[in-house]
């Protein structure tokens, strides 16, 4: 064989055992699909209902690949100035420590798979643009 043995055998998350789970945002469903399963890599979903934003929030050292499955979604950056509009199919790379927002203006769900560059995903909430992390 002319590369190393897997470390472990191909892995499945069925959608109807995704539940919420980490870090939570009135209206906005954060559920861990693949995590704490490798070093290098975790996988969410988001929900984000109508008219919701997260809160102001960054990802500490991981960088973040955002795919965007349904609805039309925004990402803030840059202090609330900046906007990147995602429809389905899109792609959005989030910087590690990149403060940012996920809002929902419109009047459907929106649905994000999310990877990080981490085991275990790591959501920091802010007070707010340049804020101090909020406390949990």
């Amino acid at each position: 064989m002319s590369h190393p043995e897997p470390s472990q055998p191909v892995h499945l998350t069925k959608a109807s055992t995704i539940t919420p789970s980490g870090g939570q945002t009135e209206g906005m469903i954060r559920s861990n699909a693949i995590v704490d399963k490798c070093d290098g890599i975790c996988a969410t979903h988001m929900l984000a209902k109508p008219r919701t934003a997260s809160a102001v929030h960054h990802h500490g050292g991981q960088d973040t690949v955002v795919y965007a499955v349904k609805g039309r979604g925004t990402v803030v950056s840059e202090g609330g100035v900046k906007r990147v509009d995602l429809e389905p199919g899109d792609y959005a790379l989030i910087p590690a420590f990149m403060e940012h927002q996920e809002v929902n203006d419109g009047d459907e769900d929106v649905i994000w798979t999310i990877v990080r560059s981490g085991r275990i995903p790591e959501v920091v909430n802010l007070t707010g643009w340049n804020g101090e992390p909020i406390k949990t």
